[in-house]
């Protein structure tokens, strides 16, 4: 009989044990960028990463920044994104609507990532970017973090195509080689994924400098190192955005989701240097974000202090986006 119980009592314990663990573990989810491009490879290391820590981490695909910035705030299972700084400071300037004003004040900053460098592609014959002035250009699909750089580049410039024509970056590739466009913008940070295994020298294509002085004043100067892709011989002068890991500013449980997650990223950079995507290399996770604050869940479990700056992006039940409405007016005048 004491046999039994000891047995019964063991089976409780594994059975208690299993249940525990089952608690234990988060189902989180980022929301990242097409998945041929430096934020998906990014997402997918940090699934790896987190996982033995008991987050199961969704990598959601996306058209891009300003998707992801309304999808922060809106969608209940995305507790995280990634985005382009200028998309965040753009938003932060949009004053026009109380549902914007609150996306501004309620995303928060969980770490600062790597220099996006933007990628000008076009065909030989086109060698800076004020040639692009009388020019049919792919400039990424409505809602994308590319679409917004893109246009405001032609918005400081003052370089005025014949058409800015909306298709992701795929696409907008596949209209290149067939002539059907005359370049390309991608933002992404090199070596993108799309330019290294869907561009052959035999494509006749390059990487074209980008040194407008209205530009350069405004974004920060950056170089896509020669051999970056196998047909590019040379150093391409560029410019770049600094890509942001941000979360919406929750309390309670997702509060402390996103601390933990944070904390993991923090302790494992040697994991993500060794294992993930070569622009780990660069990042900087206390790198000072001007402007930007950092998430109070994220301080309390990395124990970084909080910036001096302060400004940020929001949930509504409407599938319309409303920072892509404001930011394609303000384009548009």
């Amino acid at each position: 009989m004491k046999n039994v119980v000891s047995a019964c009592f063991v089976a409780l314990v594994v059975l208690l044990a299993g249940v525990g663990a089952a608690w234990a573990a988060e189902d989180m989810g980022l929301i990242t960028g097409g998945d041929k491009g430096t934020y998906y490879a990014f997402g997918l290391d940090l699934q790896k990463l987190v996982k033995p820590q008991g987050i199961n981490l969704t990598v959601h695909p996306s058209k891009g920044s300003v998707e992801n910035i309304f999808a922060v705030y809106q969608r209940p299972s995305v507790q995280m994104g990634i985005v382009q700084s200028d998309v965040l400071a753009f938003v932060a300037r949009l004053q026009s609507d109380p549902t914007l004003t609150r996306i501004a004040k309620k995303t928060k900053m969980v770490f600062p990532l790597y220099n996006e460098e933007i990628h000008l592609v076009a065909r030989k014959g086109i060698t800076d970017f004020d040639d692009l002035a009388g020019r049919r250009v792919a400039v990424g699909r409505e809602g994308s973090g590319t679409y917004l750089t893109s246009r405001l580049l032609f918005k400081l410039s003052e370089v005025v195509p014949a058409e800015m024509v909306y298709i992701d970056t795929g696409e907008a590739l596949a209209e290149l080689k067939a002539g059907r466009v005359d370049a390309m913008f991608y933002v992404a940070g090199y070596p993108v994924k799309l330019l290294k295994e869907d561009v052959a020298e035999k494509d006749g294509l390059e990487l074209i400098p980008i040194t407008n002085k209205s530009i350069t004043e405004f974004y920060p100067r950056a170089e896509i190192p020669a051999n970056a892709y196998e047909w590019q011989r040379t150093p391409v002068s560029s410019v770049a955005v600094k890509a942001v890991l941000v979360s919406f500013d929750f309390r309670r449980k997702d509060c402390d989701n996103v601390g933990r997650f944070a904390q993991t990223i923090s302790r494992q950079m040697s994991w993500l240097l060794q294992n993930g995507h070569s622009k780990w290399k660069v990042v900087d996770l206390n790198y000072p974000l001007k402007g930007w604050e950092q998430y109070d869940c994220v301080r309390k479990y990395v124990g970084t202090a909080a910036p001096a700056g302060t400004a940020s992006p929001a949930k509504s039940g409407q599938n319309e986006n409303p920072v892509f409405n404001a930011i394609k007016g303000l384009l548009d005048d």
